[in-house]
């Protein structure tokens, strides 16, 4: 993997570039559709690369792992020949959903025992075998095992959290230099920055993090809690430390002003389940702020959903009609949220792409974060 950065502007630390992979160039700033199982839920390839211009997404080794599991994977030829995407993947390690298994899981110093979420069978990761893992599912770009600190813990719960990442982090990633990849491409190796809401802990973790010279660096342990300002000191602590030549990856966050916010900040990846989740609940996302569709008041409203555009569905969809399917308790209505949420979502980094080389992003930023939050 390549990184080179190509702007920074004037006013703020936002910054482009371009991620270089065996399956393609990332365009960043950049948001990843979660394609958690190996899709993206309710959303056909063809509409991710043709409508919504997916250039990335993202899959969960944890998931992954359970079903359908390593050796149908390797059987297969890894994740991007079972599922037929030929863009970038990367993989995030499990670190979040062991944490979010908090009452069927214990952490140890060998690694996270829990048990599955499926059928309540028992399993180990260590730093090493989550490396294995996703060396079989063939992500261009793998995360290192972590512990995802609750943005609720204390000081001394996120130190020792911390320092135990840092642990495995050392762990995994002398593995991942002595193995290589299975599919005759290369993969890159990302850390994660923890520390939990604590300025002293997020440096000390940040500068270990920027020592082992990843491919990239990821800042976790945020949207867990903390309040949303918090988020934000963070984020700027941060990435005061991290490498400017290598991309930053904010896991986990989040809505449209979260992502402007970070940008602004001078974080450069993103992923969220927030686009299609809440678009499955009804929930639009749009320039113009947020739309739930289940309201009485789109029930004779006939203008498209967007009549900017930001993919097919804006336009040849009306809000009554997706309103109708939605009462209606249709699949599509699920199906045409999601397209038009990731869309808008990919709409938006790519024209905070546009506004960073024009040398307008801080004025534009600052009048789109007051129509986002907007209810309709």
């Amino acid at each position: 993997m390549n990184f080179t950065l190509e702007h920074i502007d004037n006013n703020s630390a936002a910054r482009t570039g371009k991620i270089s992979t065996a399956h393609g160039d990332i365009l960043t700033p950049i948001f990843m559709p979660v394609g958690t199982v190996g899709s993206v839920k309710g959303v056909h390839f063809r509409e991710l690369k043709d409508d919504i211009n997916a250039q990335i997404i993202l899959g969960n080794t944890y998931h992954l792992y359970l079903r359908p599991g390593v050796q149908i994977l390797e059987q297969a030829g890894g994740l991007h020949k079972f599922n037929g995407w030929d863009k970038p993947i990367l993989t995030d390690s499990g670190g979040f959903q062991v944490f979010s298994l908090s009452e069927n899981r214990k952490l140890k110093e060998e690694g996270a025992i829990f048990r599955s979420h499926i059928d309540g069978s028992k399993h180990l990761f260590t730093p090493e075998y989550t490396v294995d893992i996703q060396r079989s599912i063939g992500a261009d770009i793998i995360m290192a095992f972590d512990e995802c600190t609750p943005g609720t813990a204390d000081y001394a719960y996120a130190r020792r959290s911390m320092e135990l990442t840092h642990r495995w982090l050392l762990r995994g990633k002398k593995h991942f230099d002595s193995t290589e990849p299975k599919y005759g491409y290369a993969q890159a190796y990302f850390p994660i920055v923890q520390g939990c809401v604590y300025p002293e802990l997020r440096r000390e973790a940040a500068k270990f993090i920027a020592d082992q010279n990843g491919d990239g660096n990821a800042i976790g342990g945020l949207a867990v809690g903390e309040p949303t300002d918090k988020m934000y000191e963070m984020i700027e602590i941060v990435n005061e430390i991290l490498p400017a030549d290598k991309p930053r990856y904010l896991m986990g966050v989040g809505t449209p002003q979260n992502i402007l916010e970070a940008i602004e900040r001078g974080v450069d990846m993103f992923d969220c389940v927030m686009p299609t989740r809440n678009g499955r609940n009804g929930m639009l996302f749009t320039r113009n702020g947020i739309m739930n569709m289940k309201n009485e008041k789109w029930k004779n409203d006939f203008s498209p959903l967007d009549p900017c555009g930001t993919s097919f569905v804006d336009t040849v969809y009306s809000k009554a009609y997706l309103r109708h399917l939605f009462v209606s308790k249709e699949l599509l209505a699920m199906q045409i949220a999601s397209i038009h949420n990731l869309a808008f979502y990919l709409w938006l980094v790519g024209e905070a792409r546009n506004k960073i080389e024009d040398g307008s992003f801080v004025t534009w930023k600052r009048e789109m974060i007051e129509q986002l939050g907007r209810r309709l």
